[in-house]
């Protein structure tokens, strides 16, 4: 079996994660297009595959940044344990900074990649019924309100690699410059 050969710089797993995310948002776009009778579970396959990589550079970046401010948690195996305010409290990090406000923010892509890459590890929900209305036993009661689960699409993964790798690029300008 052939390695992937990196240096021993904290970049490199970013760089390597990132990557990594791309060659599974090519294969995720292959699936698509199949008619394989697997299609379905290939399709979550690589969706998954995607978003672990994701994550994955996410946590090298949040190492990368980390290690340059020499910060005791510089070893954590979770991106999150970096991104709270008690880690901004002990010491002022811009970049640290710009990462907990976004995922903080519901709104922004790293706290919806934060929840999709956490939701890999909820366990299986089984799809909620239809309540029979007791007093019209033909007709069911539809909750409209109910929001209905939709898969992350290839788009949207590869705009947060995207935003991801922008700020990589740009907190590693920043990072130099000291």
């Amino acid at each position: 079996m052939e390695s992937f050969v990196m240096a021993h710089e904290l970049y490199t797993r970013t760089n390597q994660k990132i990557y990594f995310t791309g060659l599974a948002l090519e294969a995720l776009g292959r699936a698509e297009k199949g008619q394989a009778v697997n299609s379905p579970a290939l399709l979550q396959a690589e969706r998954e595959s995607a978003l672990f990589h994701l994550y994955g550079a996410l946590l090298g970046l949040c190492h990368e940044i980390a290690g340059f401010y020499r910060l005791p948690q510089a070893g954590t195996r979770r991106a999150e344990e970096l991104l709270t305010q008690e880690v901004l409290d002990a010491i002022a990090i811009p970049e640290m900074a710009e990462l907990v406000e976004l995922a903080h923010n519901r709104q922004t892509w790293l706290a919806q990649l934060l929840a999709a890459y956490n939701a890999l590890y909820d366990p299986p929900r089984a799809p909620k019924k239809l309540k029979g209305d007791v007093t019209q036993p033909m007709i069911l009661a539809v909750n409209l309100d109910a929001e209905t689960e939709s898969e992350l699409t290839r788009e949207e993964l590869e705009s947060w690699r995207q935003q991801l790798k922008g700020l990589a690029i740009r907190f590693r300008e920043g990072l130099s410059e000291c």
